[in-house]
């Protein structure tokens, strides 16, 4: 089992940075890809970004690419997702998941824990 949760999200401005963290519990960290997703009010949940294993192999959804970035510190359990240049529309509840296997991949289905989820507000 890995329990995954979420923390640094808030109330910004729009241009504001803000910085999530997720924190794994057990060993198995290491091995996992992990993946960011969001769920703004009222639409379905979507991808936003996903890192592999080894922090080599990174993915971004087209409307983050260039303004989040994605890191993990396998020594921490942990990863993060550095959001810059923030939009009205980054309005969510970002939650992350990890998956059983190394491999990164964008499909929420293909992950199999997940995170209670942090909200992040922007304003204009």
């Amino acid at each position: 089992q890995v329990q995954l949760v979420e923390s640094g999200g808030g109330l910004v401005q729009a241009g504001d940075s803000l910085r999530l963290s997720c924190a794994a519990s057990g060993r198995t960290f290491s091995s996992r890809a992990m993946g960011w997703f969001r769920q703004p009010p009222g639409k379905e949940r979507e991808f936003v970004a996903g890192i592999s294993w080894s922090g080599t192999t990174w993915y971004y959804a087209d409307a983050v690419k260039g303004r989040f970035t994605i890191s993990r510190d396998n020594a921490k359990n942990t990863v993060y997702l550095q959001m810059g240049s923030l939009k009205p529309e980054d309005t969510a509840v970002y939650c992350c998941a990890a998956r059983t296997y190394g491999i990164v991949s964008r499909r929420y289905d293909e992950y199999d824990y997940w995170g209670q989820g942090t909200q992040v507000t922007v304003s204009s």
